[in-house]
């Protein structure tokens, strides 16, 4: 029992380093983000800190593996909605536009790429994660539909791009560009609606466009 509490404890309070560290690394930038910094933050010793972590680049790493692999929770969840294609599809890009508005999201993708000299192993896990994720999610639910018959699709893969590159300006290249937490000007449901329409226009079934 002991060693069980104590292993829960070891467990909870590197999560709490890492929380902390998240923040200030997507915050700060990784150069900024100094050791003694993120001890303070977590209420930790220095000393405690690399005891979890043996250094900076060893904590940056952890941040973004483990953050890539709960982010795209809500764009997985999409693809369990049920209804013709227009409510499937639009509740898939509805989960993408608002995943990429999220200031954190950005911060991550903005950091990682900044940084992707000195961590171009981290930058291909989390592009190699995002591919996966998020287009994963989407060729899920196109392939649904072409073998409904509500979608004709050549390639998934292809179509899906499409869809997500329709969003991916007013999302998350307006992030990039603009700022972390810069919105668009109109609201995400009617952006993710109009992407669906154009994309029902080009790949939907007879029925499914008009």
């Amino acid at each position: 029992m002991l060693v069980g509490a104590g292993l829960k404890r070891s467990g909870h309070k590197r999560e709490e380093i890492l929380a902390s560290a998240r923040s200030l690394f997507l915050r700060e930038g990784y150069a900024d983000a100094g050791m003694e910094v993120v001890a303070r933050a977590a209420g930790v010793s220095t000393a405690t800190l690399y005891a979890y972590f043996p250094g900076k680049a060893d904590l940056f790493r952890a941040i973004v593996m483990e953050t890539v692999s709960g982010v795209a929770a809500p764009v997985r969840e999409a693809v369990r909605v049920k209804g013709d294609a227009r409510t499937r599809l639009t509740a898939l890009a509805c989960a993408y536009a608002n995943f990429f508005s999220q200031p954190d999201s950005r911060a991550l993708f903005r950091v990682v790429t900044s940084e992707r000299r000195r961590f171009e192993d981290v930058a291909e896990y989390l592009l190699q994660s995002a591919r996966d994720e998020l287009g994963g999610a989407a060729i899920a639910v196109i392939n649904d539909l072409v073998k409904t018959g509500e979608l004709k699709v050549e390639k998934a893969s292809w179509a899906a791009s499409q869809l997500m590159g329709m969003l991916d300006h007013v999302t998350l290249v307006l992030g990039l560009s603009a700022g972390d937490e810069v919105q668009p000007r109109r609201p995400l449901r009617e952006i993710a609606e109009d992407a669906v329409e154009t994309f029902l226009a080009r790949y939907g079934a007879r029925g499914q466009g008009g």
